[in-house]
């Protein structure tokens, strides 16, 4: 069940939770956040947990519905700034709530447990990210603002964060555009139906119901592979696991949906530029420290949703990768 929670600096608001306590050594210093994308909610991330839950060395794992989402209110921070927010302040929300839940859920409860056998828990956790779509790009933000916090971060099909994903197809009105690049089976009309359908689906300027201004997202974050991300270790990166959907699958979901986008025209453009960016993100970190682009078979842009066991899977790699190293 969920659970809500009224941060200090916004009282009056309440967000929605879900928090479910570690166990083994794993427990005592770190936490799995779960970071959603602006569509999916929290729930999307159950199926993934059940299979976690039964692990008897874990982190506590936390899910949330941002102010806006879910079953959260909206951002008081929304009246401050014209009816919007920006994704700085997500990153800011998420760090108090992360203070709060560290110090409610696991300090409180520790400190009047003191003969616990998992140990004495940490004052601050070390952080597991693992985050779909634009989480991923808050989770490079968070990482980015607090340095040597974060220990591992799974990304799954991150938001291309430097494009307004239109320009990711050539325009037929440049004065320089050559249809030649276009695949055999794709006109210049349907080139320009697909862009004028990105550009009202997903291009940064359009509304969406958590009322985040994503505008400046490109500006934050112009380059998928700097700035380097800090782990915990002294002169060590992060580990990082970078998940890319099924271009075949993905392309076939564009064709079905109500784009109506040529399969051809996605893998031509859509995902030869979504598999760069991903390579890009892979190297956040040191070459050791980084698995993928890893591409998640069957699945569309919700990688949580249409394979939720692989989800866990990679959780559980990344979570013996740090155990490993907590016992050299």
């Amino acid at each position: 069940m969920s659970e809500t929670i009224r941060l200090p600096h916004k009282p009056d608001t309440p967000l929605s939770y879900r928090f479910l306590p570690g166990q083994g050594p794993l427990s005592t210093a770190h936490l799995v956040v779960f970071l959603n994308g602006l569509i999916l909610p929290q729930t999307r991330w159950l199926p993934t947990i059940d299979y976690l839950c039964h692990d008897t060395n874990r982190p506590a794992l936390l899910t949330y519905d941002r102010y806006g989402q879910g079953e959260s209110a909206r951002d008081p921070a929304d009246e401050q700034h014209g009816g919007t927010h920006d994704i700085r302040e997500i990153v800011s929300d998420l760090h108090v709530l992360i203070q709060e839940i560290w110090r409610t859920k696991v300090k409180q409860v520790s400190n009047e447990h003191e003969g616990e056998r998992d140990g004495k828990k940490a004052e601050t956790p070390k952080l597991v990210f693992v985050s779909n779509s634009i989480g991923c790009v808050i989770a490079r933000l968070w990482a980015e603002a607090y340095p040597g916090a974060v220990e591992a971060l799974l990304l799954l099909d991150s938001n291309i964060a430097n494009s307004d994903l239109v320009s990711v197809f050539p325009d037929p009105d440049a004065p320089d555009f050559d249809p030649a690049v276009l695949p055999e089976d794709v006109t210049v009309e349907d080139l320009r139906r697909t862009r004028a359908g990105y550009a009202s689906h997903f291009h940064p300027s359009v509304p969406n119901p958590e009322h985040l201004d994503r505008l400046n997202i490109a500006e934050l974050l112009p380059h998928s592979d700097t700035p380097r991300l800090k782990g915990p270790e002294d002169g060590k990166g992060p580990w990082i696991t970078v998940v890319g959907h099924d271009w075949d699958t993905f392309a076939e979901e564009g064709l079905q949906g109500s784009m109506n986008v040529p399969k051809s025209l996605t893998n031509a453009f859509m995902n030869t530029a979504w598999g760069k960016y991903n390579e890009g993100l892979a190297r956040l970190t040191e070459k050791e420290r980084s698995c993928g682009p890893v591409i998640a078979t069957g699945c569309g842009h919700f990688i949580q949703r249409d394979d939720p066991f692989l989800v866990a899977a990679l959780t559980e790699n990344l979570l013996g990768k740090i155990d490993d190293g907590a016992t050299r």
